[in-house]
């Protein structure tokens, strides 16, 4: 399996076509095709269903999508890596991180590390913890920024000096807005919007003191922008943290803490025994003496 052979396969999930892909990547459509039929011969699995007016992919297909996303985008980084000039502090970061108020710690160092070194790159991808564990693990991201609870034994991780706040997303007009804080006993019975990741379905469930599957839950989102909508249409009530959702002027919802108090802390993370590029050692420097001096 050749990495050329792949970016080919991904032109053609692209273009839904062999003769659009073809001329995408200026080469023959039987060439094309022979590549993509030794390609299923390797595997073994039919890749492609063949219609009369676009291909689409199979199950198997769909799979190797995903993994050839993430070789490509591994042998991108690798590349920009190796051809890293070292005599000039430059190169690529990648971080993925969580929904978080307290991501302005962290872009504030970005900034100032940027203006010093205007030739380092930051590239961000959003996602819960699952999503960006799973990326960091794959070598995909250098650093992941996540909110507690994170399971600290597969990293190495600093802690950031912040906390986040658990609490509700409501309509303004809800009964419940009257209060100033939430008590498992003012939500146990309410239509619940919760997060999909499941390290906080513990904790939340720690928190109303019943096991997960007892709540009950109306659905649930890895990124909160869905959820509000959802709260906005009446669905439910909304745990989150506080100062993602713009609450002020003409918004519809309002937030009110959670009581007793559920509130978590920041960490960055990354690999054990990672080996980093020039530019994430300087990165990484940078937000150790930040905390320390907070």
């Amino acid at each position: 399996m050749e990495i050329r052979v792949l970016q080919y396969f991904l032109t053609i999930a692209r273009e839904e076509s062999i003769s659009g892909a073809a001329k995408v990547l200026h080469i023959t459509q039987p060439t094309l095709s022979r590549q993509m039929k030794e390609l299923e011969d390797e595997f073994g699995k039919q890749l492609f269903v063949r219609g009369n007016r676009k291909i689409t992919l199979t199950d198997d297909g769909l799979f190797l999508r995903k993994r050839a996303e993430e070789i490509i985008e591994l042998v991108n980084k690798t590349e920009s890596e190796m051809l890293n000039d070292y005599q000039i502090l430059s190169g690529d970061i990648y971080i993925g991180a969580g929904e978080t108020e307290n991501m302005r710690l962290i872009i504030q160092i970005i900034e100032r590390v940027q203006k010093d070194h205007p030739n380092i790159k930051f590239h961000f991808y959003s996602g819960n913890a699952d999503d960006v564990s799973d990326k960091l693990d794959k070598g995909l991201l250098d650093f992941g920024i996540l909110i507690e609870p994170v399971n600290k034994s597969k990293y190495n991780f600093i802690e950031i000096p912040a906390t986040d706040t658990w609490g509700v997303l409501m309509k303004k007009d809800s009964p419940l807005a009257q209060l100033d804080k939430i008590t498992p006993q003012d939500i146990k019975d309410k239509h619940l919007i919760l997060s999909s990741q499941s390290l906080v379905k513990n904790e939340i469930a720690n928190w109303f003191g019943e096991k997960y599957e007892n709540l009950n839950i109306k659905a649930t989102y890895n990124l909160i922008y869905n959820a509000s909508l959802m709260v906005e249409e009446n669905m439910g009530y909304a745990l989150t943290l506080d100062k993602l959702i713009n609450t002020t002027g003409k918004s519809q919802l309002c937030f009110r803490p959670l009581y007793p108090k559920l509130e978590k802390e920041l960490v960055i993370v990354w690999k054990k025994y990672q080996f980093f590029s020039k530019a994430s050692e300087y990165f990484l420097n940078e937000l150790y003496q930040t905390f320390q001096s907070i």
